[in-house]
């Protein structure tokens, strides 16, 4: 069983998106302990008394349970046995969260087996500022997830979490770029707010992902609003901590069955005020900026921003494969050199190809056949090429991998100029039995000015489907600063 399927079933049988944290603080414990009658006792015994008499009492009301690694590393080699002792006590259809804070690369490999094998818990918490290649190694386990933590709680981190300014801070740009790591079953956010506007902001940025708050408890009667604006269309998708102080209660399992009751009670009133089928919610309940959207709150212009910041689209005189000259040059090959990148640029890939039907999908020889690659990789569907030139030893096929014939094959290429290239690699395919009907492109140069290519190969009876066009690429270089007017008449 996956970790989001877990969790998901620990809502609906438990009722609850409750949380609890087992965090043996030493200060909140001593009064507990004293309560109790074992003031005297170690900290290490107090810890271990409480943390199952917290598990026991909480287990029935709430979906997961999360504990903080650095309370037990501060331990020594006895915080760590003492971490076993949490996973053999945590029932094993609540989800075991580790509230690791992780972002050190050369470790990261190590310490994904040691939490998900190891020591068998199901999600890691993960500092998101190196990049996707910190969530990588936690990601090749699928059945575990992770969670990026996008924003602290902390209010000294208010300069860094909302550089640049408050109309696009970082913290919103980490939310964006994070879901682009992973599907929402296995990648979740960790939300540090006692701020139901902020937690408005995060939600309309993630919609479809499951989001994890801490430290919310400042004033109560935040509850509401909280819920209110975290809560997603089902009115699930909000992992909610139980406050720290009830955690030391004498009274802590009624405590956790009114808590969950209240929120229940939420739920449903916000369910009996948006049912299925109204317009979007947000535009219902949650603040939404009136302001005009520009390219640095769309994923997409923000790609291309970064695109042209790598060199992908260069000025002067160019010789284009089809023979014409252009005023620039758009070359894509530099993404495979950058992980983070490339797996956005597949993502814009794999966004048009959801609803189309297709058994294979076929790259255009050279340029498309890393991203046909990683489209077959992610999406799970065999990969097959039409060679640029038959060889005169071995085999000498047509078409390389592995196919039938009348398999359905989707044609995937980088840019559409003229259409020649495409229509010859068809021609390969369907002399060899294949049938194609849809074309994707992550760029297509005429656009909407110039339907020529398009048009071409609808004429022969193909679909073209584009990531982007040129009149796309301007819009968002010349609302990001990056172009001039004088460059942009070049590309328009």
């Amino acid at each position: 069983m996956g970790f989001f399927v877990q969790l998901t079933e620990a809502i609906a049988e438990r009722q609850s998106l409750l949380m609890t944290g087992l965090d043996p603080n030493p200060e909140m414990l001593q009064s507990w302990a004293q309560r109790r009658g074992m003031g005297n006792r170690s900290f290490l015994s107090q810890a271990r008394h409480w943390i199952k008499a917290v598990v026991e009492e909480t287990s029935p009301h709430v979906c997961a349970i999360k504990a903080s690694l650095g309370f037990y590393q501060a331990l020594g080699p006895l915080g760590l046995e003492l971490l076993l002792e949490v996973r053999d006590l945590v029932p094993r259809e609540l989800p075991l969260i580790i509230d690791a804070k992780h972002g050190d690369l050369n470790s990261s490999t190590a310490l994904a087996h040691y939490l998900f094998r190891d020591l068998g818990v199901d999600a890691v918490t993960l500092s998101p500022l190196a990049g996707q290649d910190i969530a990588a190694p936690f990601l090749l386990y699928r059945d575990k997830a992770v969670v990026i933590t996008c924003r602290s709680s902390n209010p000294a981190a208010k300069k860094i979490q909302y550089h640049p300014n408050e109309g696009d801070p970082l913290f919103l740009q980490i939310v964006r770029e994070s879901q682009l790591w992973g599907t929402p079953d296995q990648v979740l956010l960790e939300v540090g707010t006692s701020d139901p506007k902020v937690l408005s902001q995060v939600r309309q940025a993630a919609p479809e992902r499951v989001l994890m708050l801490r430290s919310i408890w400042s004033e109560e009667e935040r509850v509401d609003g909280l819920l209110e604006a975290g809560l997603s269309d089902s009115a699930d998708g909000l992992l909610i901590p139980m406050p720290q102080n009830l955690l030391v209660d004498d009274d802590l399992a009624e405590q956790a069955a009114a808590l969950k009751g209240r929120i229940n009670r939420r739920r449903q009133s916000w369910l009996d005020q948006h049912p299925p089928g109204e317009a979007d919610r947000c535009e219902l309940w949650l603040a939404r900026p009136e302001v005009e959207e520009s390219s640095q709150t769309d994923p997409l212009d923000a790609l291309i921003v970064d695109l042209f910041d790598i060199g992908c689209l260069l000025f002067g005189e160019y010789v284009q494969a089809s023979g014409a000259v252009f005023n620039y040059y758009i070359d894509l090959r530099q993404i495979i050199s950058d992980p983070n990148l490339f797996h956005r640029v597949l993502h814009g890939y794999a966004s048009l190809m959801e609803d189309l039907t297709f058994e294979r999908i076929a790259g255009i020889p050279y340029g498309a056949l890393p991203t046909a690659t990683g489209l077959a990789l992610q999406l799970h569907k065999p990969l097959i090429y039409p060679r640029k030139e038959v060889k005169a030893h071995g085999a000498r096929r047509l078409i390389e991998g592995d196919f039938q014939e009348g398999d359905p094959v989707v044609v995937v290429d980088d840019i559409l100029i003229s259409g020649g290239s495409v229509l010859e690699g068809i021609a390969k395919l369907e002399r060899s039995g294949l049938i194609v009907k849809d074309v994707v492109v992550f760029i297509d140069h005429g656009g909407q000015r110039d339907r020529s290519a398009r048009e071409r190969l609808h004429a022969k009876g193909y679909q073209v489907h584009a990531v982007m066009d040129i009149e796309r690429i301007t819009r968002a270089l010349l609302a990001s600063g990056r172009l001039t007017d004088e460059q942009a008449k070049v590309l328009g």
